[in-house]
């Protein structure tokens, strides 16, 4: 974090626990410079990101005054899901916001792209030319079964920050994460069976299990700790649960990072009932704070979690590039992935062997942790400021997932149908949810850049929202 940017966070700090009330005048530029030694234009930066962030107003000759503002809103609560197996619903309204993606006169707020723009992502896309230029042979050829093995040698070492210890011959590479947790579904699982995940939980992953026939029990989960230990064990002692789907590290769509304890306790209690964990770790990396939250891989001991993972949210979707760590299940399976899709394309899993061997993708993730955090911060402001009182924001550990819930009357898959007419695409919390809760909430994907175009697409969901809650 560069010094100006340190700055911000501790000044922004210090609005937020009142010790600067609204309205009251800050130190002048000169005295911040002198009392952190820092220079002047430091400062000036680290102002700028708290005009930006509408923490302070600048008034001519008289210095930065901090802002007036709302009071922030509270955490929502734990969820309250049914408890019961169930079949998953909401297929044609996931259909519909999938086909917003290719709409480029929408502004998809719905969907789960990464920030594409950076510079830090330049030496990829050279690599990929290089490889189609001079390795023509090779990345048209047929790719080995489990993935090409330079990869899964770099992967292997990105792992060990997260906890786990494993080598490249017991990873597999998949067609991104989507692809590793199907294959580990159909390994586990057979039409009827039940599975476990949280509540509000990603809809893709909800659109898999209704594809494959599996029914889902919704789990009560908090928007800080993650899913409830206790509720799934009674859940584990009323149904024939097969295993539990979690995202434990900057959860999609409530942003948590589940504690050690934890985890402990929930691979603990899989143990006991003899059932496999499904952990997706596809915004491990994008985690706030170094080092990263280990992995409840790193804390198995039999095999029985399975880990999937991708480049999709911390590089690129389109490279397809993602990988499952099968513990007990390797040669399952791989002949699942054989069954199921065969081998995976070659160029993009060399062009990303390359990116992380020469160092340039932790260079990338430090680059994207930063962003993303300042634009969670941004865009929490802006929901402040247009949206009404009442309504409940998580505070995301990581990733670039904002969770917002209103009160209860509130309808946002009918705001959604409105936001259509002025192009502007969201992500209503029925989603979410097997059965269809939620419908007072929505996910607002904060890794489009914090620009004025999009500022207004915020303020006219404020205004949309305001008159739902009048009606």
């Amino acid at each position: 974090m560069t010094r100006y940017q340190h700055l911000a966070n501790l000044l922004a700090e210090r609005i937020e626990q009142g010790l600067y009330r609204s309205g009251e005048r800050l130190p002048s530029v000169r005295a911040l410079s002198q009392e952190h030694g820092v220079s002047i234009s430091t400062i000036q930066q680290a102002y700028q990101i708290l005009e930006n962030l509408q923490l302070i107003t600048p008034q001519p000759r008289s210095g930065y005054f901090v802002a007036p503002r709302k009071a922030q809103p509270p955490v929502p609560a734990m969820s309250r899901p049914v408890q019961r197996p169930v079949e998953v619903t909401q297929w044609d309204e996931v259909l519909t916001l999938m086909e917003g993606r290719t709409k480029t006169d929408i502004t998809a707020f719905g969907g789960g792209q990464p920030d594409l723009t950076q510079p830090s992502l330049k030496p990829l896309w050279k690599e990929l030319s290089r490889l189609a230029q001079h390795s023509v042979k090779e990345i048209l050829s047929y790719d080995e079964l489990a993935g090409r093995r330079e990869l899964r040698e770099q992967i292997a070492r990105l792992m060990l920050d997260a906890g786990s210890v494993v080598a490249a011959d017991d990873l597999i590479i998949t067609s991104g994460c989507h692809s590793a947790l199907s294959l580990a579904l159909l390994t586990i699982c057979k039409p009827g069976d039940i599975v476990a995940l949280e509540s509000p939980s990603f809809y893709g992953t909800m659109q898999m299990l209704r594809g494959l026939g599996i029914k889902a029990i919704e789990i009560p989960t908090d928007p800080v700790t993650g899913i409830s230990v206790e509720a799934l064990e009674l859940a584990l002692e009323q149904w024939p649960i097969k295993g539990v789907i979690v995202v434990p590290n900057c959860n999609n769509p409530l942003g948590f990072i589940m504690p050690e304890a934890r985890k402990r306790q929930l691979l603990a209690l899989a143990q006991r009932h003899d059932i496999v964990i499904f952990e997706d770790d596809i915004y491990g990396e994008l985690a706030f704070e170094y080092p990263r939250p280990c992995s409840i891989h790193s804390l198995d001991i039999d095999g029985r979690v399975l880990l999937c993972n991708s480049f999709t949210k911390t590089v690129a979707p389109g490279l397809r590039v993602g990988w499952i760590a099968p513990g007990r299940y390797h040669d399952r399976i791989m002949h699942m992935k054989y069954a199921a899709s065969g081998t995976n394309v070659p160029v993009s899993q060399l062009a990303l062997a390359a990116f992380i061997r020469e160092g340039y993708y932790h260079r990338h993730v430090r680059r994207m942790r930063q962003i993303y955090q300042q634009n969670i911060d941004t865009y929490t402001c802006w929901v402040r400021q247009f949206f009404p009182c009442g309504i409940c924001v998580t505070r995301p550990m990581g990733g670039y997932m904002l969770w917002v819930e209103l009160p209860e009357h509130v309808d946002m898959v009918c705001v959604s149908r409105e936001l259509t007419r002025f192009n502007i695409q969201i992500a209503a919390g029925s989603l979410f949810s097997a059965s269809g809760k939620y419908r007072n909430c929505l996910r607002i994907n904060c890794a489009l850049p914090p620009n004025e175009k999009h500022r207004a697409a915020v303020e006219q969901m404020g205004e949309a929202v305001n008159i739902a809650m009048a009606g």
